[in-house]
């Protein structure tokens, strides 16, 4: 039987410098080859683990997204004030319940990620 695992996840971007500046800083990630004009690989220090694909292609963003990363830490307050810092912003939602475990943010160019707790789930 084959097992198939997810390599990179791909998100469009139209300015990919702006956008490979703010997932590095973002995630620790490298990129894993040099931007080939437009797409870059980023991956995780040492290689090992999910990419996350920058691809320059103009693109609406959707609302809702149909898909947005998960990303999860046991500091939930001090990565939402980091992300902020370089360039996220909130999103409201009025479905959001008022005790989620997580905050959704949106990259420069609008794309949502949420940033979710894990310091009460071991």
């Amino acid at each position: 039987m084959r097992m198939l695992r997810i390599g990179s996840i791909v998100i469009r971007v139209e300015n990919l410098e702006r956008q490979m500046g703010f997932w590095q800083a973002a995630l620790g990630y490298e990129p894993r080859y040099e931007p080939d004009g437009d797409f870059v690989i980023l991956q995780p220090p040492g290689g090992v683990g999910t990419c996350v694909s920058l691809d320059r292609v103009p693109a609406a963003v959707q609302i809702p997204p149909r898909l947005h990363l998960d990303l999860y830490t046991d500091t939930q307050d001090a990565e939402v004030q980091r992300l902020l810092a370089l360039g996220a912003t909130r999103i409201e939602w009025s479905k959001r319940p008022s005790d989620a475990d997580y905050v959704i943010l949106a990259d420069p160019e609008g794309n949502r990620f949420c940033v979710v707790d894990t310091a009460g789930s071991r």
